[in-house]
């Protein structure tokens, strides 16, 4: 387990910090650090940036993935519109989420909401090399479906 150092925002407090759900789950639910009195709107098709209110730092060599909520997208179809938005290891800003509504009527997003999941993964760093040819595989540059559809 590795720690990450966190800090939430004056407009977070009384929210609940990200935490898992059960002993397996991969990600903590992050919520909307919006005022009480505020509310987003959503119409069907338009997307929102939502404050979670939450600050991390993450070790050198991790990155945290902002991913969407099943149950979000398959009750309501809202979902996290660059999913997975990336967090770096050297970003200290407050983590927002961008939701995007595609079901067929408008979301409203409140305080407390659980909007997304955040999962902390480890990052290979690669270097380029420049190659005059790739090696051959039996795919070779087939790619966007040509392995099948399942029926």
């Amino acid at each position: 387990m590795i720690s990450v150092v966190y800090k939430l925002l004056a407009h977070a407090e009384g929210l609940q910090l990200p935490a898992y759900e059960s002993e397996d789950a991969s990600g903590m639910d992050l919520v909307a650090a919006l005022p009480a009195d505020q509310e987003v709107v959503m119409a069907p098709g338009a997307r929102a940036l939502v404050p979670t209110g939450l600050t991390i730092e993450l070790p050198k060599g991790f990155e945290a993935q902002v991913r969407p909520r099943s149950g979000l997208a398959l009750r309501d179809g809202v979902t996290v519109l660059n999913s997975p938005g990336t967090i770096d290891a050297d970003y200290r800003g407050e983590i927002g989420v961008i939701l995007i509504n595609f079901g067929d009527k408008p979301f409203v997003v409140r305080r407390g909401a659980r909007i997304a999941q955040l999962v902390v993964c480890p990052v290979e760093r690669v270097a380029l090399i420049s190659g005059e040819r790739l090696t051959t595989s039996v795919r070779g540059a087939k790619g966007f479906g040509s392995t099948g559809r399942s029926s």
